[in-house]
């Protein structure tokens, strides 16, 4: 599989998860672009023993995973809200709002629910966080009732 086709293939994709971890379109720009970096120096590498998406979703998760790190070690200074939101109002109030609560989740909730999103196959998922499948089935469950309760509480529908 050609890079061009595999970014195309995967660029929607791969951006909208790692919004779901940073909550920032800035910064999920950035860790999309770092994964297909990462995607295209190790291509010849890929060895297919599990499907391209689940490697490149792999990469993804581990590169947001090491910004949420960064992020622990040096926090960026607070800024006026409309600087740190003002390309997000692109985004519907309620994706927005799904973006806000996801970010707020524990790191690998994160990752589960942002692939769940994206349409990973289950078995997939339980690969790339490393969890039986049953594991992963249940906490997607619990992850989308955790997020419907605070859908509610906020009064979104």
């Amino acid at each position: 599989m050609k890079f061009e086709d595999i970014y195309k293939a995967y660029w929607d994709r791969i951006f909208r998860l790692c919004m779901g971890f940073v909550n920032d379109y800035d910064i999920a720009q950035d860790l999309a672009q770092e994964t297909f970096i990462i995607v295209w120096q190790k291509l010849e590498t890929f060895r297919n023993e599990s499907g391209i998406g689940t490697w490149i979703f792999r990469i993804a998760s581990n590169n947001c995973l090491r910004q949420i790190e960064r992020q622990k070690r040096f926090p960026k200074s607070a800024l006026p809200l409309h600087l740190t939101e003002e390309k997000q109002y692109s985004l519907e109030p309620q994706i927005q709002f799904l973006y806000k609560c996801i970010a707020e989740l524990p790191e690998t909730d994160r990752i589960i629910i942002s692939l769940e999103l994206e349409d990973v196959k289950q078995s997939e998922i339980a690969k790339i966080v490393g969890l039986s499948e049953t594991n992963t089935r249940v906490k997607i469950h619990r992850i989308k009732e955790k997020l419907t309760e605070k859908f509610k509480e906020n009064g979104q529908q």
